[in-house]
């Protein structure tokens, strides 16, 4: 027997939806990018060249950043990492999260063994400005 489903959305209704979240020029990254380039610095956006397609690249520094979305990335110190309350697809959310993370932690990797150096923002860390930007002049500086 199916159980009904929490979900007040349909099917349709629902994949409609998700089709809106962006993978790039979120507000998110956006703000980023606003406050690296009124520090100083020029970037390059999104480079297809380089694995995980970095959000801002600093191609004669290789260095790169990433701007991370603490619920799909799974920021571990976080109250944004959870999962969503439908029991009916607890298991494919657990799936879905952990294998964004997963796949992280490699494309991380990868460009490290191929000399870059990596930074992630998370989205929690964009909310004080002045530490975030502490944070980069430190990195790329």
């Amino acid at each position: 027997m199916k159980r009904a489903s929490r979900d007040i959305l349909t099917g349709p209704e629902r994949s409609e939806r998700m089709s809106r979240v962006r993978s790039k020029d979120t507000k998110l990254e956006i703000r980023v990018r606003r406050l690296v380039h009124g520090m100083g610095y020029r970037y390059r956006l999104h480079s297809t060249d380089l694995p995980g397609r970095p959000d801002l690249v600093f191609r004669p520094r290789r260095k790169v950043i990433f701007v991370h979305g603490c619920f799909w990335h799974r920021h571990d110190s976080c109250a944004k990492n959870r999962l969503p309350k439908s029991p009916e697809r607890r298991e494919y959310w657990r799936n879905k999260l952990n294998g964004n993370a997963r796949r992280d932690r490699l494309v991380q990797a990868t460009l490290r063994d191929m000399g870059w150096r990596v930074l992630v923002v998370w989205e929690c860390e964009t909310k004080d400005l002045d530490d975030l930007a502490e944070r980069i002049e430190t990195f790329l500086g």
